[in-house]
């Protein structure tokens, strides 16, 4: 079984983010969530307790989700350019996109939300180690870090999401993945 991960909700049960089973349960002994769902078949043992681990789990107090800062990731990266190549566009899926410094790292280029986008393995490949200038390849749209972190993004790393969270998420939404 993969590492479980957890659902955390807003007080006003909005999807917020998936978190760590560990955080989840951090987050409940001190008191900031309760347990809404559990993994019926991973149990967490100490010598002086047992639960289940936690699936999805509700904030006691609300919190603006847009306050959350953005953490430069690859799926962060991905998310903010729509999953879609910043040179010609295409979608091809996670496996067929990778990240290009617009300034290549050999420029003095640096791995930062302002220098890094998009981009598919042909692109990629095609830039090499050039500017879009000198490859003569326009951007879409210039690489900014986000103002926040929307709580309508679903960016999952999960290969299927648990029945657990069926209930609480919307088919049109998307979450952070915090990993």
């Amino acid at each position: 079984m993969t590492e479980p991960r957890t659902l955390l909700l807003n007080s006003t049960y909005e999807p917020l983010r998936v978190i760590s089973w560990q955080r989840a349960v951090l987050l409940w002994f001190d008191r900031k969530v309760e347990i809404v769902e559990e993994y019926s078949d991973f149990n967490l043992t100490s010598m002086s307790i047992t639960i289940k681990c936690p699936a999805v789990v509700r904030l006691l107090d609300y919190v603006n989700g847009k306050h959350y800062r953005v953490k430069f990731s690859r799926v962060n990266v991905f998310s903010r350019d729509k999953f879609s190549c910043q040179y010609c566009g295409v979608q091809p899926g996670t496996s067929g996109l990778t990240y290009d410094h617009v300034l290549p790292r050999s420029k003095g280029g640096k791995t930062v939300w302002e220098n890094i986008v998009t981009c598919c393995i042909t692109c990629n490949a095609k830039k090499a180690d050039r500017t879009p200038a000198e490859a003569k390849m326009l951007l879409r749209s210039k690489p900014a870090k986000p103002d926040s972190a929307p709580t309508s993004r679903f960016i999952v790393g999960l290969p299927t999401t648990p029945d657990q969270w069926r209930d609480y998420l919307y088919w049109n939404s998307e979450l952070e993945n915090d990993n």
